[in-house]
């Protein structure tokens, strides 16, 4: 066997083809001016390579070619790859991709992994295109409906008003009755049994922001109690509350207060 064959055509040639015959290989191409190729018997082993083959004939030396863009071996090796994308409607507004209703182009894989799962966009097909136009033309907000909405937000402010009148009368009329541990120390030191008693801990906002919660059923901020210093002995109080002017006040009452009790434990 050869170490390598030469094979010469030109234009001449009534097909203007080149055939290489070698063991089960045969290899055709065109040519368009003369045309000269040393092929060694062992260039054909690397079509075993697949698409790598490129590099294996890159690193063969003997391989020489004149007058020609590519070497045909190279097709042979190794396969044609494109970046194919598909055309889909959203169907919401996604970042820095689109808007609902919009036909953008996504990767294939982006799509069938992400945005169909989730169901926010849709492939760009007619029956598809026209469910949505559909949908668009039933959904479509009149100004009737506007006026609907806005009669029901007035609606709610006027319920809210009167949610919190309701709140307030109950603070109002209930007394709020706490016990507390007092102070044995003090109470023994006392000069006359007149004196209140001195409670162990003093009563704080936070405290009677909590009790109205558990015993009213109220919720109130600290801001709302008038407590200019804790309660620190037992006996009957009135704090003042701070509510908004827009709650109307009953018949004879001036402001509004919160009736405390402290009992000893």
């Amino acid at each position: 066997m050869k170490e390598c064959c030469m094979v010469t055509s030109n234009l001449n040639n009534a097909n203007n083809f080149v055939e290489v015959n070698w063991g089960i290989f045969k290899l055709s191409y065109p040519i368009r001016k003369e045309v000269t190729w040393n092929l060694n018997p062992n260039l054909m082993g690397y079509l075993q390579f697949g698409r790598h083959g490129v590099k294996q004939i890159i690193r063969f030396r003997d391989a020489s070619y004149d007058n020609v863009v590519v070497n045909p071996l190279l097709y042979a090796s190794q396969g044609l790859r494109y970046k194919r994308k598909l055309q889909v409607i959203l169907t919401t507004d996604i970042d820095k991709l689109g808007k609902a209703g919009d036909t953008v182009k996504v990767a294939p894989g982006y799509f069938r992994n992400h945005l169909m799962p989730k169901l926010l966009a849709f492939p760009n097909i007619d029956k598809f295109a026209y469910l949505l136009n559909e949908q668009r033309k039933i959904y479509q907000p009149t100004e009737e409906e506007n006026q609907e909405d806005v009669t029901l937000v007035k609606e709610s402010k006027e319920d809210m008003m009167k949610e919190y009148e309701k709140a307030a009368l109950r603070l109002d009329k209930a007394k709020l009755v706490l016990r507390r541990l007092i102070n044995v120390q003090k109470a023994k030191s006392r000069e006359s049994k007149e004196d209140p008693l001195e409670l162990r801990y003093p009563v704080t906002k936070d405290i009677l922001v909590a009790e109205v919660a558990r015993q009213l059923c109220v919720n109130v901020a600290p801001d709302n109690l008038h407590l200019p210093s804790p309660l620190s002995t037992l006996g009957e109080y009135e704090v003042p509350l701070r509510l908004p002017r827009s709650i109307p006040l009953p018949e004879g009452k001036v402001n509004w207060s919160l009736k405390v009790k402290i009992r000893s434990k």
